[in-house]
């Protein structure tokens, strides 16, 4: 069976996490992925992560996590041969992705318009901090940034002075999430329609919101703010607990299966017969709650609440859930067969669903900048003389024609 995205070409001029994150998504479904970046200013996540040595090689972490299963192409968009180099790859390509400021490609003459003009079939996917309308739309914005504008983290945290973010960048990956659902509802809407490709606009800010849909039905029934409320809930039965060892997260979240707990608790008094009743007692229930969950270790209370139907888990370190038999027994994560402590040998995530057939998968390990420079222009008609002379001039970089995927 082909896989979703088999066929189609996807160039890729994002940097950082959000747009690479959408790319690499459709790559492991079988899309082409070219990425093109600028031979002077590669993208920035190749200069991130732990180990400085990759970062000096640019191959970071940053970038690794979400660059297998595509061509890197180096081509100065800038210049007048960069921008040709860079239409006669359109001319081929089914999606086109950017998450530059709002306006800058057309700056370049390389917006929707003027590819739409070359390639009317194309899907041209601009992704940004704001969007690129409203009286933002030329502001510039990171994960951490639309976390602090969102309102996510003026609700994150115990106390309004002293507010968080989440510690992975999840508007980032949210964002790149909604980026590639967008290009799959588009790349559907123009096979079923058999018509041209349209112009998508995506905004992290309005991710952010569409991330908090609960709250925003709550805001503008209520009229209230949600304020930080750290790990307690509205129901006393849900929410963070100290064992007599560490803490951990019990979610005895509906009317059975509060009762259940009460029950195995031995504090059948406690049941109550309406959701109102519970939210009337939280503090009750809350300081019952603390005085036997401290009675026992959070791996008895994991492994007794989790078999009586109650969902418990011990709050674990980012290693120790990466180590867990069940991450271990799902394809969440793809390790290359090389050595390890090489990128032929790196382990990155893969998918957070399966299919029966034709589901994602990676084959080909994150390239050098400009890896695949020569054989992607050759294969757009250039001649080895007219890609010696584009290297010459600095319009292209990573001239290596025995270097591919």
């Amino acid at each position: 069976m082909k896989k979703a995205f088999e066929n189609f070409r996807v160039v890729d001029t994002t940097h950082v996490l959000a747009g690479p994150f959408a790319a690499f998504q459709l790559a492991t479904l079988g899309a082409e992925v070219i990425k093109v970046e600028d031979p002077n200013d590669p993208d920035q996540a190749r200069a991130q992560g732990p180990d400085r040595a990759m970062n000096d090689r640019g191959m970071g972490t940053a970038f690794l996590g979400q660059a297998s299963n595509k061509s890197c192409v180096a081509i100065d968009l800038k210049t007048p041969q960069g921008r040709e180099a860079m239409l006669r790859l359109i001319d081929t390509a089914d999606v086109f992705i950017e998450n530059y400021r709002p306006g800058a490609f057309d700056a370049l003459g390389l917006g929707y318009a003027d590819m739409k003009a070359r390639n009317p079939r194309l899907i041209y996917c601009s992704l940004s901090a704001f969007g690129a309308t409203g009286p933002r739309r030329e502001q510039r914005g990171y994960d951490n940034i639309i976390q602090a504008f969102s309102g996510f983290m003026a609700m994150t945290g115990n106390d309004p002075a002293q507010p968080f973010k989440c510690g992975a960048p999840i508007m980032d990956y949210a964002a790149g999430t909604t980026t590639a659902y967008a290009i799959a509802a588009a790349l559907l809407q123009r096979e079923r329609n058999q018509g041209n490709g349209v112009q998508i606009d995506v905004s992290m800010l309005d991710v952010a919101m569409m991330f908090a849909t609960s709250h925003v039905a709550a805001y503008f029934w209520n009229g209230k703010a949600p304020q930080p409320k750290g790990n307690t809930y509205a129901f006393a039965t849900i929410g963070m607990y100290h064992a007599s060892d560490a803490p951990m997260m019990v979610s005895a979240s509906n009317l059975q299966q509060q009762r259940k707990l009460w029950m195995l608790l031995g504090r059948p008094e406690m049941i109550k017969d309406t959701n109102n009743q519970r939210l009337d007692d939280h503090a009750g229930e809350a300081e019952a709650l603390c005085q036997a969950f401290a009675a026992r270790t959070a791996d008895h209370w994991e492994t007794h609440l989790n078999a009586a139907g109650i969902p418990c888990s011990r709050i674990r370190g980012f290693d120790e859930a990466l180590a867990d038999p069940q991450i271990k027994a799902r394809p969440v994560l793809h390790r290359f067969a090389g050595d390890s402590g090489t990128v032929a040998g790196m382990t990155t995530t893969l998918a957070g669903f399966t299919m029966s057939e034709g589901g994602p998968s990676l084959e080909h390990v994150p390239q050098p900048v400009g890896a695949q420079t020569h054989s992607v222009l050759a294969s757009l008609g250039y001649r080895d003389a007219e890609i010696a002379e584009l290297q010459r001039l600095g319009v292209i970089s990573g001239y290596a024609p025995a270097q591919t995927l």
